[in-house]
């Protein structure tokens, strides 16, 4: 039952067709609107949010509107409440179309907020969110592949441009709860 009042809603967002799966738990208030969503995707899942986004909420999409955009519902028009209404419910968030990453984003409760709580906030998660740029799914792979393997041709072009540690397995929530406070 979803409670009376205020509420956030807690969400599970995993990235599709990577393995092993990159996912998070996030917990936002449930009236913000689509725009701050998007925003607190990309610094839960780690992308630097310079690429463009659209949510496609069964088979409707929301986005940012403009004159290449025409058959987007402009973002700003929609509430996490509204596009993610009751448990269980889910929609894809598509973030650089370039790469094409495409992630599940699903509601695993709705609760009141905690006195005192600062949301959003992350709760959990695993692996490291694949490098801006890094050519979608397949360049991922191929990506994790040269940097496991030293003798590689590539290993060290590929690990001079990728970012400084990165490591696929890794994940830490401080660090992501940092990016969502903005430090």
């Amino acid at each position: 039952m979803i409670p009376f009042g205020p509420t956030v809603h807690v969400l599970r967002v995993s990235l599709r067709d990577v393995e092993p799966e990159v996912w998070r738990r996030v917990v936002v208030r449930s009236d913000i609107a689509l725009p701050k969503l998007a925003r607190i995707l990309e610094q839960t899942m780690g992308w630097e949010g310079y690429h463009l986004h659209l949510f496609d909420v069964a088979g409707v999409l929301f986005g940012v509107t403009g004159e290449d955009a025409d058959h987007l519902i402009s973002e700003k028009a929609a509430k996490v409440h509204h596009v993610l209404p009751q448990i269980g419910t889910s929609l894809r968030w598509d973030y650089d179309f370039g790469d094409g990453w495409e992630h599940d984003v699903v509601t695993e409760t709705i609760e009141s907020p905690v006195d005192g709580e600062r949301y959003p906030i992350c709760l959990d998660g695993a692996m490291a969110c694949p490098p801006e740029d890094c050519g979608g799914v397949p360049g991922y792979d191929h990506l994790r592949a040269v940097l496991a393997d030293p003798t590689h041709l590539e290993h060290r072009r590929l690990s001079e441009w990728a970012p400084t540690g990165f490591d696929a397995t890794a994940f830490d929530v401080t660090d992501v709860n940092r990016r969502l406070r903005g430090r």
